[in-house]
């Protein structure tokens, strides 16, 4: 039916689920959001806030068999696993694993590079004329080393982003701290990286752009998605108790969608991989854009009321409780970052990055359930890649051409 207004449902209110959402709507369809939270609670909610273009680099890359057991060992480390979960998680973690070979890994570069090169002017694009348009804050983004032998040693992910144009300029300690005086003497070595952006309230950006969807006529329903069936030519959603048939359906659940997807047939190998933050309200400094702290794997990003620290990666479900190492070895990485910091109020947070085996997200038409598309599994980029991956859904229903391929993200490619 493409051409033709239809009734969409759009399964998750994240920043992927209200992106396709809105831009389906401007298409002229009839678009309904339905997620168990109101929209901009969940994962977008929490995530660092970083437009990251030059993210393209996958978590597993060579040599993190011999790295992880020695990491996941040291409290220091910002990797974690409660242990319970291991042998639930073990099938993925050999694919996971699997996939971070030199090969490999390319290929997964390759695949994740398009969805991130134009994502600030994406997100512009998106927020234009509404209230989320003042969220969006170009930027520089800097990498931040001890020492230039931190920078040389990360040099296998740093020809990954040279090859897809990535490039940056050197900082050294005097470059470092006529850029931001308050920096801590840990760091002596930048890597910055100009173009970016960030957003300075993630939470806040996501309900403007719900806001906007439902005032320009889509429709937000807080439900819990347990069901989805084809019937017919009609595919139908079982929520909160109720029944509705739509035209199409977009998964875009995050990592609560392996379980709808499966049900449909697929083979998803989706876990959760736990993030956390530390949310600094009213500070006393705040770093001039965004920086990756190369030892600690965490982002610093100014807000628009304070700070926030973001990152460290524990593997442990979707049900456990939050753990109490992650949120101190972010505290200490604030430390070594700004000594004299202060803050009147802060909250902490856990959330669930969907992850794939493979690192790339599922997107496209399901081939068993052409009327169901899946928009899920974006891992670290989901905020960077949301407007641009809503664009693309907009573009598969009407059966517009994408300047993509959009091969590596087949949805029954593991099948």
């Amino acid at each position: 039916m493409p051409g033709e207004a239809q009734k969409i449902a759009v399964i998750g209110a994240g920043i992927v689920g209200i992106s396709s959402a809105e831009w389906l709507r401007r298409d002229g369809h009839d678009v309904t959001v339905i997620d168990r939270l109101p929209p901009g609670e969940g994962t977008s909610f929490g995530n660092g806030g970083v437009l990251a273009r030059c993210g393209m680099v996958p978590v597993p890359t060579p040599g993190i068999l011999k790295k992880a057991p020695k990491m996941l060992f040291d409290p220091e480390q910002p990797l974690f696993l409660k242990w319970s979960y291991f042998f639930k998680m073990l099938p993925w973690l050999r694919q996971y694993l699997q996939n971070s070979t030199d090969e490999k890994v390319q290929m997964i570069s390759d695949g994740l590079a398009p969805l991130l090169e134009d994502s600030v002017t994406e997100h512009q694009s998106l927020a234009k004329g509404t209230e989320a348009e003042s969220f969006v804050k170009p930027s520089d983004y800097i990498f931040l080393y001890q020492d230039q032998a931190g920078f040389e040693n990360d040099s296998y992910v740093w020809g990954l982003r040279r090859k897809h144009g990535f490039d940056g300029v050197a900082m050294d300690r005097e470059a470092l701290k006529a850029y931001d005086p308050a920096l801590g003497d840990r760091y002596k070595f930048g890597y910055k990286m100009v173009d970016h952006g960030h957003i300075v309230d993630p939470g806040g950006y996501v309900k403007a752009l719900a806001r906007h969807f439902q005032q320009q006529g889509g429709s937000v329903i807080e439900a819990d998605v347990s069901e989805i069936n084809s019937v017919q030519d009609k595919t139908e959603i079982a929520f909160g108790g109720n029944r509705a048939a739509f035209d199409r359906v977009v998964l875009a659940g995050g990592a609560w969608s392996a379980k709808l997807a499966e049900g449909l047939g697929h083979k998803v190998p989706l876990e959760t991989e736990r993030g956390y933050h530390i949310h600094y309200i009213n500070t006393n400094i705040k770093p001039p854009c965004p920086y990756m702290v190369a030892d600690a794997k965490f982002v610093a990003t100014p807000m628009a009321d304070g700070m926030r620290t973001a990152g460290i990666v524990e593997f442990g479900g979707l049900e456990a409780p939050a753990s109490k190492g992650p949120i101190e070895l972010l505290k200490k990485g604030l430390r070594n970052l700004y000594p004299d910091f202060e803050f009147e109020d802060k909250t902490e947070w856990l959330g669930h990055r969907p992850a794939p085996a493979d690192s790339l997200p599922f997107l496209g038409a399901s081939p068993t359930h052409p009327n169901v598309l899946f928009a899920f599994g974006h891992h670290h980029i989901g905020l960077t890649a949301g407007p641009k991956t809503g664009r693309m859904i907009a573009d598969m229903v009407s059966d517009r051409l994408s300047n993509i391929n959009v091969q590596p993200y087949r949805v029954d490619r593991f099948d």
